[in-house]
């Protein structure tokens, strides 16, 4: 682990979950960072200034001194091997196989049914909520199951694989995905909500919570 000076420049947008995936593993990891909110709806992200940082023009992104990282998941994984230990980003193959299974939940089926639904509500996209919402008690009811065996995704401490799955699970009944089947996921989240250094996501009063 090394050791930081100057603060992390961390280029967000509040109500992205995307953002607050990095926003919480920046605190729980209690490193000084400069947020810079992103003016999304004003095109910010398609400037040349920005897209020099991130082709793809989508936050988060990070610059830790004349380190660049784009992508939720890589900015987690460069942050837990420069600052964490090894317990958020395990070395062992089997256990770092774990997490990257729930890294990958969390950009495919988390992506398009949680996350996807809450967009159908906050902002407006035009996606099929039938089938979204359908996708995300799929997974809903895979996550149940998994943490009834164990405290935390992959085991019986939080890794990254948890701070990458938190925030769109948590904020699932704005997207009118409801969590009141699943007892063993709301007890995970309340975990990781009890965790040292723990920060929320803005919520917002829509969908199930209207």
């Amino acid at each position: 682990m090394e050791n930081i000076s100057a603060p992390i420049k961390f280029y967000r947008f509040e109500k992205s979950g995307h953002s607050h995936k990095v926003q919480l593993f920046l605190s729980l990891l209690g490193l000084p960072t400069e947020n810079i909110d992103v003016d999304l709806l004003g095109g910010e992200q398609r400037t040349p200034a920005f897209l020099k940082m991130n082709p793809f023009g989508t936050v988060p992104v990070i610059q830790d001194g004349a380190v660049t990282v784009a992508d939720s998941h890589a900015i987690l994984v460069y942050l837990a091997l420069t600052y964490a230990d090894e317990t958020w980003y395990p070395r062992d193959p089997q256990q770092a196989a774990q997490v990257q299974r729930w890294l990958s939940v969390s950009a495919g089926m988390l992506a398009f049914g949680p996350c996807a639904a809450r967009l159908i509500t906050v902002f407006g996209v035009e996606f099929n909520p039938q089938e979204v919402i359908a996708r995300a008690h799929a997974l809903l009811s895979v996550m149940e199951r998994e943490v009834s065996e164990r405290p935390f995704l992959t085991g019986d401490v939080p890794t990254i694989a948890d701070v990458a799955n938190y925030a769109y699970v948590a904020h699932a009944p704005e997207g009118n995905v409801s969590l009141a089947d699943y007892p063993h996921v709301r007890a995970w989240l309340a975990r990781i909500e009890a965790l040292p250094g723990f920060v929320p996501m803005p919520g917002t009063a829509i969908g199930l919570v209207a």
